[in-house]
């Protein structure tokens, strides 16, 4: 069985302005993912994602499957999980 894992990403390309934290929300939410996603200033969007390092793949390339949506670059930093932390959720 895989371990829990937590990841800092930082989504680079045309992300903001075409659904991609609430498509975000609903892929996590399904792959049972917990986390937090929102848009940053720089027109990049973060997130916070924990789960079995298997669903967060999967969840990326999902992500790279949705219409309108255009990953180019993702920059991942490994944190510690959260044990406390038990949805996903999108923060404005």
């Amino acid at each position: 069985m895989e371990k829990i894992v937590r990841m800092h990403l930082i989504f680079h390309g045309t992300v903001q302005g075409v659904g991609f934290r609430w498509r975000a929300e609903t892929i996590c939410r399904s792959l049972g993912l917990t986390g937090w996603v929102r848009n940053l200033w720089d027109d990049t969007v973060e997130m916070e994602v924990q789960g079995r390092s298997g669903e967060i793949e999967e969840m990326e390339r999902q992500m790279n499957r949705q219409h309108f949506i255009e990953i180019t670059f993702v920059d991942r930093s490994p944190l510690p999980p959260d044990p406390h932390e038990s949805s996903f959720q999108v923060i404005d």
